[in-house]
């Protein structure tokens, strides 16, 4: 299981980068598309216009949210 957190670099605080595991600096567009091909199961993609996001999956845990 590899911690994804976002980088919060971008406009307003957009996650442009994501930190995965031991990688840093993981732009959005790769980050989103290993979710999408499942290689992070505890992580899933929200879509805000035509922009995708990666978020944790649902729990009671705030510690392990993407932008903690």
């Amino acid at each position: 299981m590899s911690k994804i957190k976002g980088r919060q670099d971008g406009v307003g605080g957009r996650n442009e980068h994501y930190d995965i595991g031991s990688r840093k600096n993981v732009k959005r567009s790769v980050a989103v598309k290993e979710v999408e091909a499942g290689l992070h199961p505890e992580f899933h993609i929200y879509k805000r216009g035509r922009r995708k996001f990666i978020r944790d999956n649902p729990d009671n845990s705030v510690n392990d949210n993407v932008n903690n």
